[in-house]
């Protein structure tokens, strides 16, 4: 297939309305989409304005977790909010310029996302499981790990716009991502190659990263109990539960993605349905709402902050002489244990 056929292909597909959903169909997706928008722009918007109101929030760890927040929110701004309009007109009425921009935007913010979550769980592997781990990650190297993640991701999502790959229509035709169902060899190694760079490699890091992490806590807990102390096994299985949720999550948001790219890969012939084709890129855009509940909400020095900004300060789930969330001081020594144990798992 040539260019000006490939151009043409798109250009139709933008502005003939389709018959895939009746108008009620495409109403529902605007609605889930909808609320999908509101709730993720609240969070990560929360997010941000906590991390940036409350100094001690912003440690190095923390750094990626703000990163995943603000790539979130430019993905919902970018993706999630002209889906709800384009499905609310049941096609995308707004051209192809603006279909390669969203393609492009969504491609980019999604996998800035999923490398940060990378990142963060090598950080957190790091710090809990090497020798002086605490004095490994600075504020340096956190701007340094951030400045690999935008730029790593930008090669991987700008690609398709020289001609490797390509961005257009998708599903049901009222967004726009990766041609994902574009027969030709160039398309193919670049999604054979997206697969191995933007989700094997991370989801290796990840698994490795929280076993360990896992193994390392179930140890220590262990050479106490010889050692005739006591621990919380209530605790453990708490984390555990936890590390689990956060992995499935992060499965459940990205696997599918990749598996249908890879089924375009491995049969180029098997016909996929339009709603098929879409339910792997709605998958995806709910990562900018759950993201912040399981690595931001679920920390307990982050809620109370949350908490205290939301009310005005009117409501402390803190008891005085643990206030983590003070605009004045930094936290008191006997706080640091605390911030190390919410940098290893959301939860503590």
């Amino acid at each position: 297939m040539d260019g000006n056929t490939t151009e043409l292909s798109l250009v139709e597909n933008l502005t003939v309305k389709p018959t895939i959903f009746p108008k009620s169909g495409y109403s529902i997706l605007a609605f889930l989409m909808f609320l999908n928008a509101v709730f993720s722009i609240f969070n990560n918007v929360l997010v941000i304005l906590v991390t940036i109101r409350y100094p001690q929030l912003r440690n190095p760890i923390n750094i990626f977790i703000l990163n995943v927040s603000f790539s979130d929110l430019m993905m919902t701004l970018c993706g999630t909010t002209i889906v709800v309009s384009t499905n609310y007109h049941g096609y995308f009425y707004l051209g192809e310029r603006f279909c390669i921009f969203q393609g492009f935007a969504v491609n980019y913010f999604g996998i800035v996302s999923l490398w940060s979550l990378t990142i963060l769980a090598y950080e957190r592997y790091n710090f809990v499981c090497e020798p002086i781990g605490a004095l490994k990650l600075s504020t340096r190297r956190g701007y340094q790990g951030l400045a690999f993640v935008w730029v790593f991701c930008l090669i991987w999502a700008i690609a398709p716009l020289f001609g490797w790959s390509s961005y257009g229509p998708e599903g049901v035709k009222t967004s726009c991502s990766i041609g994902w169902e574009e027969r030709s060899w160039s398309n193919y190694s670049y999604l054979i190659s997206y697969f191995f760079a933007c989700f094997i490699i991370p989801v290796g890091i990840i698994g490795f990263s929280y076993g360990s992490i896992l193994r390392s806590l179930h140890n220590l807990n262990r050479k106490i109990q010889e050692q005739g102390g006591k621990t919380n096994p209530e605790e453990e299985r708490h984390v555990v539960v936890m590390v689990l949720f956060m992995v499935v999550a992060f499965l459940i948001c990205w696997l599918p993605y990749t598996a249908f790219a890879l089924t375009v890969v491995i049969n180029p012939e098997l016909n996929i349905s339009p709603l098929a084709a879409t339910l792997p890129t709605y998958f995806a855009k709910t990562s900018p709402v759950y993201n912040p509940v399981i690595y931001i909400f679920l920390n307990k020095q982050f809620r109370s902050c949350a908490i205290q900004c939301l009310t005005c300060g009117h409501i402390n789930l803190d008891s005085p002489e643990e206030d983590t969330c003070s605009l004045v001081v930094p936290l008191p020594a006997e706080n640091k244990i605390t911030l190390k144990n919410n940098q290893v798992a959301p939860t503590y």
